[in-house]
This record gives C-alpha cells, structure tokens and sequence, in this order.
C-alpha cells in the first residue's frame, strides 16, 4: 500500500514482505536500528549513514578525501581566510516541492549553531574546536556568505564530515509547529519513507532530485542517481542471522562484515566481497582522571602488554596493518614519526608497573557486542595484559549504554572505535579537548591543544605535516588511549548488486547501484 508522507511517497513495508507493485528495493542489512531521524543531533555511524541518503551539504567528501561542492556550484575564500562565499547550483528541489534558496541555508546553519539543538558539531564552529562563525548572509537567492573570527583551514572539512550529518542543508518543514523535530526533509537522492524502530527503514527513490553536472558519482558529492525505487535497511543485531539472510537472498548486501565471515563469504555462490582500507581509528580508551588510570605509567605499561601484529591479524584476518598513530595509514600525512608507536615489551610493562605501585588491582573495561571487532579487541587486550601482571576485567554492555558511558566520561577503560575522520586534524580533535566542558575528550592536555589549533588554521602542507608529527610524539608519550589500528571494511553482496563498491569512509553509498534480474 502506497500513501503520501511530507509530500513524498512512502512505500509501507512489513519486515520480509515484498514491495507493493513490484518497485525495485534494494535491502540493505543494518547490525543496529538508527538512533534518530535528525542529521548529525542524536546519531550514531548508521545514523550517519542512513541519512547522508537524505540529506546534503553545501559540500562533501570526494571519493580521495578531498572535499568538493555538492549543493554549492562554487566555493570562493577570501585572502585572509575569515570569508567563505558559497554560490548554490540551481533549481535544486527539496523533497517537498520546494526550490533550495539561500535563505533555507542560513535557517539550517542557524538552527544547527542554536546550542539547543544538540548538534554534534557545533564545537568545531562556535570557537571552541577552531575559528567560530561570527555570521551568515544572503547577498541574494543564490548566495551565502559565511564570515569567521579566524582563519580556518578546516573549515570546509568539517562542513563535510559525516558524524556531522554532512552539514545537510533542511526544509523548515523538518520542524513541527511548535518548532521540535518532525522528519528530514532534504535534497537527496532518497527521502525518508518509513521508520519502524527495531526493524527497519525504507527511503523511497526522490524523483524530483537535482543531481550534479558530473561524469558519475565521487564519493559523497559528484553525480548522485537512484537506480531504485527504494532502499529498505533492515536491522538484523546477530552477525549469523545477517549472513544466513545474504547466502539464503533475503538481503542483497551487508555493508560491514567481519574479516572471518568475508571469508567465508568469498567462497559462497552468488556472493562477492569488496575490500577497502578506511580511516576509523580503533582501540583502548581510558579515563585519564580515573585515581588508577591517572598514573601515566600504568597507562603506557597496558600500551607494552600488547602484541599489535598478532592482535590486529586475528582482528582483521590478516586485511590490516597496526597502527598506533591517530593520522590514518591511508593519509597523505602518514609521516615516518607517525610509524614510531609503542613496542611489545611485557618487561617493561612490568618495570612501569612495579615503579607506579600497582598490585593487581582490577581495571573495568567496557565492551560490547554489537561492534564485534570492539569485543574481540577487548578480549585479546585482556588476554595479552594478564602476562605483564595487569588485572583487567571486562563488562558487556550494550552499545547503547556504552555510547551514554563515553559521552559522560563515565568508564575506567573500554575498547572504542571512531568513525572516519578525513583529515588528521579532525581526527586529533575527535580525541582532544578539556574534559571539564566535553566530558568524552580522552585527550586533555593544553599544550597538545594548542599545537592542533595551529594545524587547524594552518593551510601550507609542510608546516601541518610537522605539526601533526608533533601531535603523534605527544600523544604516544601521554597515552590517553591505545590505537591499535585503522582497520577494513568488507562489504558482502549478492552478484545482483552492481555498481556497490567500499571506500575509505566506509559509509556505504546507495546512489549509483542497481539490481541486476535474477
């Protein structure tokens, strides 16, 4: 059955059911349900992911993690750096009907700078994480004019990030009357059909979508199609079920599989793999201000008891590399120091903890089990440290809880992993800040902070470059958290599906894929 929601089609769907008429849908397997419906606020990675189909910013990644124009046809700075004009491309549609206009950009950057929105950026624009928007205007229809207290060499970086929400330009009619959140009404390729919490989300193809003059797709920005009638995310939390529904064709891909089950998977008729490095950032957090974790030695003897070549085989079937920089392998910054890390010497874990006056007492680590590389990351961690004479125990939660417990600082020690950051700065700063005002900072060290800003409003390529080889030596010396590695991602598929392909973001992107008949 077939009915109209915010002026775009829904297609209502029941969990294993087909599609009405026939339409083409392509189902996607989700490990978890999305935590909202509103970009970049209350979000997690599939969040972010289910909504960069929705909506679009004024910007976005290209496929080598350079940042283009996606609603903007143009992007001009000033010489002083303190002044971005964006020219929008157009006769670019909203879902509803309406014409992108420069007026709905301020309005959307307005709301997202409200600190009453929640937004999870708001930090890097309000002058706490870099330069600080001082403010916005619409010389005419077409025309925005971002204006800023400093010079920012980040500034169009962080526009594009994912965690973000892409930065994505909304109709106000997203809001209610009464001015809460209703649903996203946006520019993409998709529009929001039916959220059923727990089970699943369905996007129904925008027929109206203005896409970009380019040849083809790049990344999230270039020319951006939809090949389907709908995307239906089904969320399936058990890893077994989700593959049994993929070799038994109930799903047509997974986005995120396990180094073990793509394995397996590879050999399995009517199935392909795509591999691609990514530049998450994966490892042990602790609680600097914890009386225990306090002790930087302790912390630096955990970084000793572990055995990184053996741990990241097993953690990604032998597909990755360790590594304990917090600038990705994949980056154009992965220097020479960045390669320096910590080395396995259990000895000299012992000697730290001998010299700090620890006696086995025992240090909580959460993990959870819906991010089974976190699980097993905790577990191997725990395994390796007992032979340095550490007392680490673990406690499950679920990944829920356990995102509560980071965002309030509250935890002792747990296995974590963030999501892609496409530039060392942001990724440093996904890690950084005084944990007084951002309570899920690992990192609080004044003068470290004081280095990254100048990265952040530096723009020549040599002088960042020795920036952030002096962020890395820091931090390896500090030890606020073990980065094990930066990890792969597989993507499994059924041969129907063409044009899908991983990339290092790895935030599948839908536009551009079709099913081929069976």
């Amino acid at each position: 059955m077939n009915r109209l929601l915010n002026g775009t089609l829904c297609v209502t769907l029941a969990l294993g059911a087909g599609l009405a008429q026939a339409e083409t849908a392509l189902r996607v397997g989700l490990n978890a349900d999305i935590r909202s419906t509103e970009p970049g606020v209350n979000r997690d990675e599939n969040t972010d992911t289910v909504m960069l189909h929705i909506v679009e910013g004024l910007v976005a990644h290209r496929e080598d993690a350079s940042v283009g124009p996606l609603l903007a046809r143009e992007v001009k700075r000033s010489d002083d750096g303190m002044t971005y004009t964006f020219t929008l491309r157009d006769r670019v549609h909203f879902q509803n009907g309406a014409t992108l206009t420069a007026q709905d950009v301020k309005w959307t950057w307005e709301r997202y700078l409200n600190p009453k929105t929640q937004w999870r950026c708001l930090a890097e624009f309000d002058g706490r994480g870099g330069a600080k928007i001082t403010g916005i205007d619409t010389p005419d229809p077409l025309t925005v004019v971002f204006h800023l207290d400093q010079p920012s060499g980040l500034f169009l970086a962080s526009m594009a990030r994912p965690d973000c929400g892409g930065s994505g330009i909304l109709h106000p009619d997203s809001l209610a009357a009464d001015g809460s959140w209703k649903a996203p009404i946006g520019t993409g390729p998709f529009s929001l059909g039916e959220w059923k919490p727990g089970q699943y989300v369905v996007l129904s193809r925008f027929k109206d979508y203005s896409p970009r003059d380019d040849a083809g797709p790049d990344g999230f920005t270039g020319k951006k199609t939809a090949l389907v009638d709908a995307v239906r995310f089904m969320v399936i939390p058990d890893p077994s079920s989700a593959k049994a529904a993929l070799m038994s064709n109930n799903i047509d891909l997974l986005p995120n599989v396990s180094a073990s089950d793509a394995q397996e998977l590879k050999s399995t008729p009517g199935v392909q793999i795509s591999f691609s490095p990514i530049m998450a950032i994966c490892g042990l957090l602790f609680q600097t201000n914890d009386p225990l974790l306090k002790d930087v030695r302790i912390r630096q003897a955990i970084a000793h008891s572990l055995d990184y070549g053996q741990m990241v085989t097993a953690l990604s079937n032998g597909t990755s590399e360790p590594n304990n920089s917090a600038i990705p392998q994949t980056s154009p910054f992965y220097s020479a120091t960045a390669k320096q890390g910590y080395r396995y010497d259990p000895q000299e874990a012992q000697r730290l903890l001998k010299e700090a006056g620890y006696h086995g007492q025992p240090i909580k680590m959460i993990v959870n089990k819906r991010y089974s590389q976190m699980f097993d990351m905790g577990l191997l961690s725990q395994a390796m440290a007992v032979a340095s004479g550490l007392n680490i125990q673990m406690e499950t939660l679920e990944w829920g809880t356990q995102l509560e417990r980071y965002q309030s600082g509250n935890y002792q020690m747990m296995a974590f992993s963030y999501s892609s950051r496409l530039d060392p700065a942001t990724s440093f700063d996904s890690l950084m800040g005084d944990k007084t005002k951002e309570p899920r900072k690992v990192w609080d060290n004044p003068q470290a902070q004081a280095v990254l800003r100048d990265a952040v409003r530096e723009s020549d390529t040599a002088k960042r470059q020795a920036l952030f080889d002096q962020l890395h030596t820091m931090m390896i010396h500090d030890t606020p958290m073990v980065i094990i590695y930066n990890g792969t991602v597989a993507a499994a598929l059924r041969d129907s599906v063409k044009g899908f392909h991983s990339w290092p973001v790895s935030s599948p992107r839908l536009w551009g894929v079709s099913l081929a008949a069976q």
